[in-house]
């Protein structure tokens, strides 16, 4: 079984409501955050498998398009490998919010999905989020949960707390769970 770190999209990966971007509906408007791309190759070097899991209301409202959304995913990995790093597969709700869907975190769908495609032991994985519905999403799955890039006092119940993925990585790595194959 392999293990994995699924990340939150915006606010972890990215810049989102900054002085350059309000929300992420074109690849312009795509800044990766300071210290991504190297934290997430210490996690691939440390053998986790890393997946994006992002609710991309914007689509269900009509701001953006699933071929768009693909064109800022390209965007993001393009960044992210200009680092040596690697996003193994991405999985997005492109519902709208209060839509009721299976998907949307803080269901958990989205990572029970990718940890059965990509035989992960999703109990000895963890979540990085910067929202409540990303902690909620990794608990209701059973991962370890981190919360990064916090907009308030409130920690959500997220297992570790860190100011962004950079400082979350030795955390993570420090906390890894070897996983028999």
């Amino acid at each position: 079984m392999n293990q994995a770190v699924f990340l939150d999209r915006d606010g972890v990966i990215n810049e989102v409501l900054s002085h350059r971007v309000k929300f992420v509906n074109k690849p312009k408007d795509f800044y990766l955050l300071k210290g991504v791309g190297p934290a997430i190759k210490h996690l691939n070097e440390a053998g986790f498998l890393v997946f994006v899991v992002t609710n991309q209301g914007g689509i269900g409202l009509g701001y953006m398009t699933e071929e768009r959304l693909e064109m800022i995913h390209e965007t993001m990995t393009d960044q992210i490998a200009e680092f040596g790093a690697v996003i193994h597969d991405i999985s997005y709700c492109s519902h709208k919010p209060h839509a009721d869907c299976p998907c949307r975190k803080p269901k958990a769908y989205m990572l029970e999905r990718l940890a059965k495609k990509h035989k992960v032991d999703i109990g000895k994985s963890i979540m990085v989020g910067d929202r409540e519905p990303d902690i909620l999403a990794g608990k209701k799955a059973g991962c370890q949960t981190v919360l990064v890039n916090a907009r308030e006092d409130e920690t959500y119940g997220a297992d570790a707390v860190f100011s962004d993925l950079e400082h979350a990585v030795p955390w993570i790595l420090q906390n890894r769970i070897m996983v028999e194959e």
